[in-house]
């Protein structure tokens, strides 16, 4: 099989650093400590990142700005003129569409809109045009208004599925969600975030068709290597355990 999954590293920012994100629980984020850089800075761990692979695109989670207490628009700046080359996925506490189509007008990234910093979804609200929706749940709960899956037929083409309960727990991609996800909106570019441990979970996200997946522990910690990515990334990966339980999942009733 080859591997389609498109991988993308994130960088957790606070207090003008990356930071280590576990289970949700803003209030525990420390300084990220990697096997890839000596720094918590920005600028530095993206610098590990592409040391490791040539990534195309890098997924921010700007958690001040998501608490309301400051934002890291100039870190933001900085990222993108040291590497023009990437495409930057930016969640910034975005609460309406038009403050997504502001930042994406600046020319500042492609805005995320996290359903747990909205109010409502207006139905004459559209997109902005690379606008991507991030689904946030902590546990079963989902975070933002009921609206958001009930219209399903709403969603942008590119939608996140953020199980914050799993970030950087070693507990596995939540499948079951993703599954209930895609059957509502099939047509959708699903990306899972929260929860991969190593490749095996990479082969069974992308025997589920899923488009992408949002890294950072596996990738810091080592679990994913340089030689892991290669081999999986060039579809040489032998069919894993988890491919195969993936493919007895039942999609949980809507």
């Amino acid at each position: 099989m080859s591997a389609s999954l498109d991988l993308i590293p994130v960088l957790d920012l606070m207090d003008g650093q990356v930071v280590r994100a576990v289970g949700g629980r803003r209030d525990a984020y420390r300084p990220l400590q990697s096997a890839l850089c000596d720094s918590s800075r920005p600028a530095a761990v993206v610098h590990g990142l592409l040391a490791l692979y040539p990534f195309r695109r890098i997924y921010i989670a700007d958690l001040d700005a998501i608490l309301e207490h400051g934002n890291h628009r100039s870190v933001v700046e900085e990222l993108q003129r040291l590497h023009p080359d990437l495409e930057f996925w930016v969640d910034g506490g975005f609460s309406s569409v038009a403050a997504a189509q502001a930042w994406q007008a600046a020319g500042l990234g492609r805005p995320v809109l996290g359903s747990e910093s909205q109010t409502i979804l207006a139905e004459h609200d559209a997109w902005p045009a690379q606008g991507i929706l991030s689904l946030d749940f902590r546990g079963d709960d989902f975070l933002g208004p009921d609206t958001f899956l009930q219209h399903p037929e709403r969603w942008p083409a590119e939608v996140i599925a953020m199980t914050l309960a799993r970030v950087g727990m070693n507990a596995g991609p939540d499948l079951a969600r993703l599954a209930q996800l895609q059957r509502l909106n099939p047509a959708c570019r699903l990306h899972a975030a929260g929860g991969v441990r190593h490749a095996d979970d990479l082969s069974a996200l992308a025997g589920a068709g899923t488009a992408g997946v949002l890294l950072a522990s596996a990738l810091h910690d080592g679990t994913l290597s340089r030689v892991e990515l290669d081999v999986f990334h060039a579809g040489h990966h032998p069919t894993s355990a988890a491919s195969r339980a993936m493919e007895n999942v039942p999609a949980p009733d809507r």
